[in-house]
Formats: C-alpha cells, sequence, structure tokens
C-alpha cells in the first residue's frame, strides 16, 4: 500500500474540550503530528497575551491545528460523493488544515510586527524546507510539500481547497471562535457549527451555504464580531501587547548600541536583531525561551528594558485612555515634549495602539485584498451573496471598525515630583489635572 493510503491499525483520538474528539486514521497525519515542528506549537500560545486578560486563555497553537484539521475531516465526510469535490484532495486538505499555523512565532502578532517577519512565509518554509515536517511530506510525493504549501498561501489551483481553510466561513476560524471563546470563558464565540457543517456545499471554486442554513451564519458572523471587540480587541490585552512590542524593540536597540553590553548573551535574538533569520533559528524559538529572557532581563542595567519585563512578567500594564489621531494629534505632540521633560521616554511609555476589523464583506472590485463572500445557495440552484439575503449581515456588511487607545505608565506619572509638569500632564490624559482618578 502506498504511504499516502497507509491506515493506522486502530484509529487514535485526541480528546477535545470544543470538539469532543479529534479522530486519526491516516498514517501521514499522525506522522505529522509526531514532528518536532508540529510539537513545538504545544509551546506557542494560541492568543498570546490573552491570558494576562482572561486567565484561562492559556490553549496553544497545538490545540487550534489539530481542531482545524477535525473540522476539515469532517466537512470532508459530508462532501464524499457530491458532485465538485474530487476526493484525491482530501489528504491534501487534512495536512495544510493540521499544518496551517506551523510558522507562527512566539507571541505571534507583536514578535512579527517588530522583527518584519510573516508566519505564512515560515510555514511555507517548514514545509518545503529541511525539516522533519517536509521528509514526511516528501514520502507521500515529491510535489507534495509544495502543494500544501501553496494551499497555505492560497496560490494552489483548486480554490475550493484553499477556502476550506481560508475564507469568510472556514475552517480555521470556526475552530479557534469556539476554541476562544470556550478558553476565556465568555459567551460570544459559540454558534451551531454542527448545522454549518451540515449545510455546506461545494460548488466548483468556493464553498456554499445551503439557504435554510442562513441563520447559522447569521450566528457565526456575529459571534465573529463579538469576539474581536470583546476579547481580541480587549484594551488591556492590547497593552500587554504594547509592552511586549517595547521590550522587543529595547532589546534590539540596545543589541545595535557598540557601547552596551548585556549581562546575558541574547544568543536566540540575534539573527532577528540582523535581519538574517534561518529557518533553523525561526524554529528553535518559542514562549518558554521569551520568557526565560524577560525573567533575566529584569536585572539588566538598562533601566528602560528592566522596568518593561518587570511590567510584563508581573502583569504591571500601561493604562489608557480613548484617543482621535485626527483631532488629538496636538495634544499627542505635547504629551511628548512634556513626557521628555519629565524624564520619562515616549519611544516607549506614550503608545497609540489602532485596532481595526471588517466582520463581513463582500466582493468590490479593485479593492487590495479580494475578500470572496459567502454564497447562499437558494432552493432552485442558484447562488445569492449572503449580506443581499441577511438583515442582520447587511447592516454590518463592509463596514470597518476602528478603535484608538493611548497607553502610558500611569505609576510613573503619579510619582512625578515636579507638580507642574504632572499636572499638565493629567490635564490633557483626563481633564482634570491632579484630582484626576488615575486608577
Amino acid at each position: 500500500m502506498a504511504y499516502k493510503d497507509e491506515q493506522l491499525s486502530e484509529e487514535k483520538v485526541f480528546k477535545d474540550p470544543v470538539h469532543r474528539y479529534v479522530h486519526v486514521r491516516d498514517r501521514v497525519i499522525w506522522d505529522l503530528i509526531a514532528t518536532p515542528e508540529f510539537q513545538r506549537l504545544r509551546r506557542i500560545k494560541q492568543l498570546g497575551t490573552t491570558n494576562l486578560t482572561f486567565h484561562g486563555a492559556e490553549h496553544s497553537r497545538f490545540n487550534h491545528s489539530l481542531g482545524v484539521y477535525e473540522i476539515v475531516r469532517r466537512i470532508l465526510n459530508n462532501f464524499k460523493g457530491r458532485e465538485h469535490w474530487n476526493n484525491e484532495e482530501r489528504l491534501l486538505c487534512l495536512s495544510a488544515a493540521l499544518l496551517h499555523d506551523l510558522g507562527h512565532g512566539p507571541f505571534s502578532h507583536s514578535f512579527e510586527k517588530v522583527f518584519k517577519l510573516d508566519h505564512e512565509y515560515f510555514t511555507q518554509a517548514i514545509i518545503v524546507g529541511d525539516t522533519k515536517v517536509n521528509e514526511v511530506l516528501q514520502k507521500v510525493g515529491p510535489d507534495f510539500p509544495n502543494r500544501v504549501a501553496d494551499v497555505i498561501g492560497k496560490t494552489y489551483e483548486d480554490q475550493l481547497v484553499v477556502s476550506l481553510i481560508s475564507s469568510q466561513i472556514d475552517a480555521d476560524r470556526m475552530d479557534y471562535l469556539q476554541r476562544d471563546a470556550y478558553y476565556t470563558g465568555v459567551s460570544y464565540g459559540h454558534f451551531d457549527m454542527e448545522r454549518i457543517l451540515r449545510v455546506m456545499r461545494p460548488i466548483e471554486d468556493q464553498v456554499v451555504i445551503k439557504s435554510t442554513g442562513m441563520h447559522a451564519v447569521e450566528d457565526y458572523i456575529m459571534s465573529r464580531y463579538q469576539m474581536y471587540w470583546q476579547v481580541y480587541f480587549h484594551p488591556v490585552t492590547r497593552s500587554a501587547e504594547v509592552i511586549l512590542s517595547k521590550i522587543f524593540g529595547r532589546a534590539k536597540a540596545l543589541y545595535q548600541d557598540p557601547d552596551y553590553e548585556f549581562k546575558l548573551e541574547p544568543t536566540h535574538f540575534i539573527s532577528f536583531f540582523e535581519e538574517n533569520v534561518t529557518l533553523a533559528d525561526y524554529v528553535k524559538l518559542d514562549e518558554t525561551i521569551v520568557q526565560y529572557y524577560f525573567h533575566l532581563w529584569q536585572e539588566e542595567d538598562d533601566a528602560i528594558l528592566s522596568d518593561l519585563c518587570e511590567r510584563f512578567m508581573n502583569r504591571r500594564l500601561l493604562k489608557y485612555v480613548e484617543f482621535n489621531p485626527n483631532l488629538q494629534m496636538n495634544d499627542y505632540m505635547e504629551l511628548m515634549r512634556l513626557f521628555k521633560q519629565a524624564g520619562i521616554d515616549p519611544e516607549y511609555y506614550l503608545v497609540v495602539d489602532s485596532s481595526s476589523d471588517l466582520p463581513y464583506d463582500f466582493y468590490r472590485p479593485g479593492e487590495e485584498e479580494e475578500r470572496l463572500p459567502i454564497h447562499l445557495q437558494m432552493p432552485n440552484g442558484n447562488l445569492k451573496e449572503l449580506s443581499r439575503h441577511s438583515d442582520i449581515v447587511e447592516s454590518i456588511s463592509g463596514k470597518k471598525r476602528t478603535d484608538h487607545k493611548l497607553y502610558f505608565p500611569v505609576d510613573l506619572l503619579k510619582a512625578l515630583t515636579d507638580k507642574r509638569v504632572r499636572n499638565a500632564i493629567l490635564e490633557i490624559l483626563y481633564g482634570q489635572g491632579e484630582s484626576s482618578n488615575v486608577d
């Protein structure tokens, strides 16, 4: 029997709090899970710093990746024998679902922003590079690693396969919304996934939804909307991300300063600081290593790096106020001047952070990122774009919401001995000077 068709002697299962069980029968999938690159995902949290806001959010990219695989496995069971579905693509879909987040780094998005990295690039690099994952995929066929990488890069010729993992209603989102809701303890992310899976239909280059399942999809869209604003963009989580980004930025600046010498050589970060990261360097780094450095950097001679690391490790976060950059830029410039006068470096302690989300979009020619809309399959077989049939979805379609916060260390402000400067800062931030409640 060819390796790609080989089945385990008995089905293996992972007990899962979201899907109850994750089922594995294919030898290829079982071998991929056992690779060091996939096991590394146990040491990368799915939600980065969110556990500092919702203490239960300790789940990993490993959990999520298994969940996405399981959802795709169930979808493909429902697709079996249907027109437009080529069952020869089954193993490709399962492999891409399992490996889609393989390239995430520690504290993913903050890490990527500072070091100008792209997790999708590293996901593809791990799949086609000199790795154990590649060894397993090569045993399926010499072109199989590239096919898996193309699915994840959204360039695979069969866009139906791509849409299962990356679209406006895909296995990735369906897993993370439910999983993140479960571990954060909120109710927003729950929707009737089983109903959605039952009404998904393969049609040429995309998955469509039977019109009878429209209300379950509405629930899914609204769950996503609520999760982004109540969990993913929570201002306390964003405060921790601001500190995290500034730690990485400060450590990089100190490394580039010829007059500064670290007490502990930042060995694992050197190629990132020098912007010549190899694949081997990348896969060695996980959150346990990063936090080891943060723990030790609390003792560094540099006061800023030491303070930022202590804040992050002990959850002594920055406070925030609402901020409108279009109307308050003069205030921001004045705050920068006052911070410098007070001896507080605004580069690290006065930070504007912005978040934005588009909960659902319809196709608009000429847009930079083409977002294929969700289509409903009507009883006569015709397709109808979701927002044209659903008043709920239509009300939020194409409406990008953006939120800005200004973050600052209220403890350092309260400790200022120059009352004139302190009051001037508080007046701008709160409008009440020294009498403001800055807790």
